[in-house]
């Protein structure tokens, strides 16, 4: 699937979707998505991500809102130039959705300030045919 990218506040965040056939169950509606997502710092000042916030939107309409501390159990603290990855999954009830969000970081200074999450989109192969 394509990469989707977007740059916010001297950070750049790039996701990668991959549909996990084998995971998935098309014959009873549920399809699971990977994702990757990396973060890169391009500013000058490190800051700790804290929280991140999700809007999982599926093709029949059904939302669903994700809020929690860090990412995958960590507020990583991010340097100048450094990158952080991590990887997570998405099961959905339909063959189509998206996602999208933001995350909440803290400056060095103390300056709370949100990066977006690009929208992407967990389409299954079968929703191509």
């Amino acid at each position: 699937m394509a990469m989707q990218k977007t740059e916010t506040r001297d950070f750049s965040i790039k996701v990668n979707v991959v549909y996990v056939s084998q995971e998935s169950k098309p014959d009873q509606n549920y399809h699971f998505f990977a994702y990757k997502i990396s973060i890169t710092n391009n500013g000058s000042s490190p800051a700790q991500l804290m929280s991140r916030f999700w809007l999982i939107t599926d093709s029949h309409g059904h939302k669903e809102e994700v809020r929690g501390p860090g990412v995958v159990g960590v507020q990583p603290k991010i340097q100048p130039g450094q990158t952080f990855e991590y990887e997570s999954a998405c099961p959905l009830h339909a063959s189509t959705g998206s996602m999208k969000g933001h995350y909440q970081f803290v400056a060095e200074n103390g300056e709370s300030f949100t990066v977006e999450i690009p929208e992407f989109y967990l389409i299954a192969p079968i929703a191509l045919h």
